[in-house]
């Protein structure tokens, strides 16, 4: 295997048209392709708008199986480019029982493996505990062409234990599909504290665990369908970080844009070796990590 890899991400807005949502991600994927990206990740629910901003049960028609259709239209493109597609998708599991499922699509085609998301919010504009159930398959990483991804979802980049396990489990790079904004009618400040505690927590992951690390956010502004709110303007922002939380690559926080760089595998054992927080870790003193709160 390589010394370094080359990624890449698909930040981009989205609509109520699921087969142009689509085709703007395949157009995406097929740029950074041709700019030499073997992995691609894509945004979190990037066939359709963020429809958590109202509990309506009408969105559950939008749900598909896995294996289904977007993972068969991501197989055949990743089959056709030799990539490693990170998608994500709202999962129908069984009548009332759905999940925020990423799925890996490897390059030949094949559906290697998938990541339910673990940690569910229920915020003003955020109702994905009417939508979605908790993911029940755990931290387990994808092992595939390129590497062993450590897949997560959006509200899981708040939780240092969901980073930490994947990279206990052997993640070789941590990645994030991601459906965040602003609500137009905080502040500046307010508005840029918010971006910045985003993107310093997933680079304080990448640093824990000396792991490189990519977040794919949309862009635009989507309407709340209530009328009840301004809806929720995404920041973007998408980027990729090495494994010390460096910058490697950052996209802008209002336009669509697709971003590939090259990412180091040895800089991990590099890194590790001069910062051992795994040696470290006193895992004899953790046990209140098992309680909601304190002793």
């Amino acid at each position: 295997m390589n010394s370094t890899v080359t990624v890449g991400l698909v930040q981009h807005a989205c609509g109520e048209n699921r087969e142009q949502n689509l085709a703007t991600s395949v157009s995406g994927i097929r740029e950074a392709a041709n700019r030499g990206a073997r992995l691609i990740l894509l945004q979190e629910l990037h066939t359709g708008v963020y429809f958590c901003q109202t509990e309506d049960t009408k969105r559950f028609d939008q749900a598909e199986t896995i294996p289904g259709p977007t993972t068969q239209e991501l197989g055949k493109i990743a089959r056709e480019l030799g990539v490693v597609i990170v998608g994500s998708l709202f999962e129908r599991r069984a009548p009332g029982v759905h999940h925020n499922t990423a799925v890996v699509l490897d390059a030949d085609g094949s559906l290697k493996g998938q990541y339910r998301k673990m940690h569910i919010p229920d915020d003003p504009g955020y109702h994905e505990k009417f939508f979605f159930t908790p993911g029940d398959q755990g931290f387990a990483p994808v092992s595939t062409s390129v590497g062993t991804l450590g897949v997560l979802v959006c509200w899981d980049q708040w939780y240092p234990e969901a980073a930490r396990l994947m990279a206990m489990h052997g993640a070789d790079i941590l990645l994030y599909p991601t459906a965040i904004g602003w609500d137009p009618r905080d502040d500046d400040a307010e508005k840029n504290r918010q971006r910045e505690a985003w993107i310093t927590i997933q680079r304080a992951h990448a640093i824990a665990n000396g792991l490189p690390l990519m977040t794919c956010n949309r862009v635009g502004l989507e309407p709340d369908p209530s009328g009840r709110s301004p809806g929720i303007r995404f920041w973007g922002s998408s980027f990729i970080a090495g494994p010390q939380g460096e910058f490697l690559a950052q996209a802008a926080a209002d336009k669509p844009e697709v971003l590939v760089t090259e990412v180091s595998r040895r800089r991990t054992e590099d890194v590790r070796r001069i910062w051992p927080f795994f040696r470290d870790r006193r895992i004899d003193a953790y046990q209140d990590l098992l309680k909601r709160y304190g002793k």
